[in-house]
């Protein structure tokens, strides 16, 4: 089941001008832009996420 996004930034973010998060589906993790939070929403499988944010953090 799909839950509803739970929308939060970065605690490092210093500025409204970021992205936002909702990575409470177990299913996937939607990223948006936090000045346009109406607009598009891209959502990526959980899995391709860790990875990524493995990548990013070596």
């Amino acid at each position: 089941m799909t839950e509803t996004p739970n929308w939060h930034t970065s605690t490092y973010t210093k500025s409204d001008n970021c992205v936002e998060v909702a990575d409470n589906d177990p299913a996937e993790v939607k990223v948006r832009d936090s000045n346009r939070p109406g607009d598009a929403v891209l959502a990526f499988p959980q899995v391709a996420w860790d990875e990524f944010l493995d990548f990013v953090r070596r």
